[in-house]
């Protein structure tokens, strides 16, 4: 039978090699998938919690790779790898890197120079890796949890609250998100911002 995926707006599809990455057979629908990563996810937290982590340690290509790892190694064979192909959205893979050290460095300056108020910095670093893509999935999850570790680790304040809501599941929390996203992407940061801290 296998892996049966429904998106909904603003998910990357898998393809067919990306499925075949699946750790556990047994997951055939949605709710099931959306379940086992959420453990997994809830483990990465909790590794992000319970660890000191230095500026140079987060700000890195390493870093990146090796969260999206703990949020989804045990169900993915690929997590923590930048993806091999082209999606609906995001950079042209053969770019990821040298996207993601560019966004590295600017994130270097703009702490170095104090560019942004910390919340901001936070959530441009986290919209820029989320628009560069660099996983086959779990982009915005991974993004979202950049983003805390940021202001938690290198600013020492609490991490966001994301509206408390599941924002992977279809609804107005989800639509407010990416509503927010979109701002973003047209220049208007602080809708993401007010979502980020809501």
């Amino acid at each position: 039978m296998g892996l049966n995926l429904e998106y909904i707006g603003g998910q990357t599809p898998l393809d067919d090699e990306e499925r075949k990455g699946l750790l556990i057979p047994s997951i055939t629908t949605r709710e099931e998938l959306d379940e086992f990563e959420q453990q997994n996810i809830e483990k990465a937290i909790e590794w992000t919690l319970n660890r000191k982590f230095s500026k140079e340690n987060i700000i890195s290509e390493d870093f990146v790779r090796e969260l999206h790892k703990k949020m989804f190694g045990d169900v993915w064979r690929w997590a923590g790898e930048f993806r091999k192909s082209e999606k609906n959205l995001g950079a042209d893979w053969f770019q990821i890197e040298t996207m993601l050290r560019q966004l590295n460095d600017d994130c270097y300056f703009w702490i170095e120079n104090k560019t942004y108020q910390e919340e901001e910095l936070s959530i441009r670093y986290k919209h820029r890796i989320v628009r560069i893509h660099c996983f086959a999935n779990g982009n915005g999850r991974h993004s979202r949890l950049m983003g805390d570790v940021l202001i938690n680790h290198i600013f020492g304040k609490p991490v966001f609250t994301w509206s408390h809501a599941n924002i992977t599941k279809k609804g107005e929390t989800r639509s407010n998100y990416l509503n927010a996203i979109r701002a973003a992407d047209n220049g208007d940061i602080n809708p993401l911002i007010e979502f980020a801290k809501s």
